[in-house]
């Protein structure tokens, strides 16, 4: 089950309707109320917030999903008309882990909603896996945990931060470019720009305070974890 909180009913039902016709269960609410009522009786597999919305707007909506342990992990996409790169990186630094602005393509909304699905079953799939564990300076993940520390202390990262930060940590040393990290985090018919890679990979580096330098821009190609890595 998808959950769509969108205030404007005519976004709202072509969403609702492209998502069905793709199989896909989807339930749509015009305010946070309802969103947060129906949450109280079935979690979603997915949620697609607006951020401007009568009265809780969906930044809100976001930073209460990402505190509750029940939603932490819960994919979550921001669709919304605010649409610069400033405002991007607000949704993904409140732990968003896609962003879509309006307007937009159903086709593209649906073959990110896709990828989102298909990364977070593939994570369940992997959670029975012996733990991997990699370290670089003062940053540890793990992906048994699918949690991230810097000094011992444990740092919150949205969906898609974790995936990019695993990784290149997975490939320490190895300079990936944009289009690698986007076919292995999106997925080969992820049909955004390389720019996403950039705006979280500084997301990534903000909450990765002193440890951020450990993710290195290699000119001309893209990005990789630095030598010291282990």
């Amino acid at each position: 089950m998808i959950y769509l909180l969108e205030d404007d009913a005519g976004i709202r039902n072509l969403v609702i309707y492209a998502l069905e016709r793709e199989g896909l269960s989807a339930s749509g609410f015009a305010e946070a109320g309802a969103f947060w009522h129906a949450m109280r009786g079935k979690a979603p597999s997915l949620a697609i917030l607006d951020i401007m919305l009568p009265g809780e707007d969906g930044l809100s909506v976001l930073k209460k999903l990402r505190a509750d342990p029940l939603t932490k992990r819960l994919p979550v996409m921001m669709l919304t008309a605010m649409g610069t790169e400033y405002d991007k990186v607000r949704g993904l630094d409140a732990g968003a882990d896609d962003y879509l602005p309006k307007p937009f393509g159903m086709l593209e909304l649906v073959a990110r909603v896709k990828s989102l699905l298909r990364r977070a079953s593939a994570s369940e799939l992997s959670c029975g896996e012996s733990q991997d564990e990699y370290s670089v300076g003062g940053l540890t993940l793990s992906m048994a945990q699918r949690q991230v520390w810097v000094d011992g202390e444990p740092v919150a990262l949205a969906f898609k931060e974790f995936e990019t930060l695993a990784y290149l940590l997975k490939n320490q040393g190895v300079a990936l470019t944009r289009e690698q990290i986007m076919d292995a985090v999106w997925g080969y018919d992820y049909d955004g720009e390389n720019r996403t890679v950039d705006v979280h990979i500084r997301a990534l580096r903000s909450k990765l305070g002193q440890c951020e330098d450990v993710i290195e821009t290699v000119r001309g190609v893209g990005y990789r974890i630095g030598r010291g890595a282990r």
